[in-house]
């Protein structure tokens, strides 16, 4: 359930005017249409070079049927960039420049897709994908920094479009590992961090997504009336600082492995899941698309468990980037977690060694 690293049941209250006021109130997030349309994905700057670096290892070692496809995928298909720690921040105004330049050269507007993944406490209930910040330390106001820096240069580069993703499974904790006394106790503030992130990043130029797990964690009936009742909170409270706070959709499958519109089970299918989270969620007031990552998604054919989050060696690439969808519900099928990247390290003797990344290792 758990989403990666990059390489290596209450509803609780929200304490709005602890959190100060945006620097901007007079913009507005983009929300009434589609951010992906009239746009081409910018490839992603990142993982282009090291997708190529493995397609040049597959040609040495005589694989060339391999290494063409992993070519391929380095120069023709997007995946989003990264943002887990204060470091990877000032990266933001580079990809955003080449997307610009690619702009004035071609003629045709880029959409720079980026996921912002570094709460206080992240990912509480994991070893493998816990962060930089830390509550006890400071985590919420340090957090409040970190987005005012993702802020500042968002604002560099008005011109060119930006989907944002924010933060990997911190819905999908806030719902079910409350038993955890870490995540318990990281919830409120959590939640108060992401109405944060929300009122401050509302740009003209800017499509927020809020993370939405996936269907095997809050699909289930007893998971997904309170994962409703989370995001009214938490976009009540991000409201409450900026009254013109919204968000274009959710995001659901990162890093995960679930099918779209295949897959007969409840749980495993994200269109069953969609299709039942966005009546709910319209319900109380909160109209919303989404956008699907199959990125590790291509391989439906085998048994796995809903634990099976990190290194799973069963995975392939899976439908590609595109705005044709199953669903109007759904903006874009996505690949938000870059294929081939490893989610935790299988070495036991880590200092963040997580049980889940040792299960799927080759023998």
């Amino acid at each position: 359930m758990k989403s990666p690293i990059l390489f290596t049941a209450g509803v609780l209250s929200l304490a709005a005017s602890s959190l100060g006021a945006p620097s901007v109130l007079e913009t507005q997030s983009i929300s009434t249409t589609n951010p992906f349309a009239g746009h081409e994905l910018f490839i992603s700057p990142v993982y282009r070079p090291k997708a190529l670096k493995a397609a040049a290892e597959l040609q040495a070692r005589g694989e060339t049927a391999l290494a063409k496809k992993a070519a391929k995928i380095a120069t023709t298909f997007s995946s989003f960039l990264w943002v887990a720690d204060f470091a990877g921040v000032p990266g933001i105004s580079g990809w955003l420049r080449e997307a610009e330049q690619i702009q004035k050269l071609t003629g045709k507007k880029q959409v720079v897709q980026i996921e912002v993944y570094n709460l206080p406490d992240r990912d509480c209930g994991a070893k493998a994908s816990a962060g930089e910040l830390d509550l006890a330390k400071g985590g919420e106001e340090k957090y409040k920094n970190f987005i005012q820096q993702v802020k500042k240069e968002l604002l560099k580069f008005p011109n060119v479009r930006v989907v944002l993703g924010l933060e990997t499974d911190a819905i999908g904790n806030m719902v079910t590992s409350l038993d955890n006394p870490k995540c318990g106790n990281a919830a409120p503030a959590q939640k108060r961090s992401l109405a944060y992130a929300i009122a401050n990043l509302q740009l003209p130029n800017v499509g927020l997504y809020i993370d939405g797990a996936h269907a095997g964690w809050l699909g289930w009936d007893s998971n997904i009336g309170p994962a409703v009742l989370v995001y009214k909170e938490i976009l009540n409270a991000a409201k409450a600082l900026n009254p013109k706070a919204t968000i274009r959709g959710i995001s659901t499958n990162v890093a995960n492995y679930n099918g779209l519109g295949n897959q007969p089970q409840e749980g495993y299918d994200e269109l069953k899941y969609i299709r039942k989270l966005a009546p709910l969620l319209a319900a109380q007031g909160i109209d919303v698309h989404f956008i699907v990552d199959q990125g590790r998604s291509g391989n439906q054919n085998y048994v796995r468990e809903g634990g099976d989050w990190c290194n799973n060696k069963q995975a392939g690439f899976g439908k590609r980037p595109t705005t044709q969808t199953p669903d109007p519900l759904i903006d874009a099928i996505v690949w938000v977690k870059p294929g081939g990247e490893a989610d935790g390290t299988s070495d036991t003797t880590a200092e963040r060694f997580d049980v889940a990344c040792a299960r799927h290792v080759p023998a």
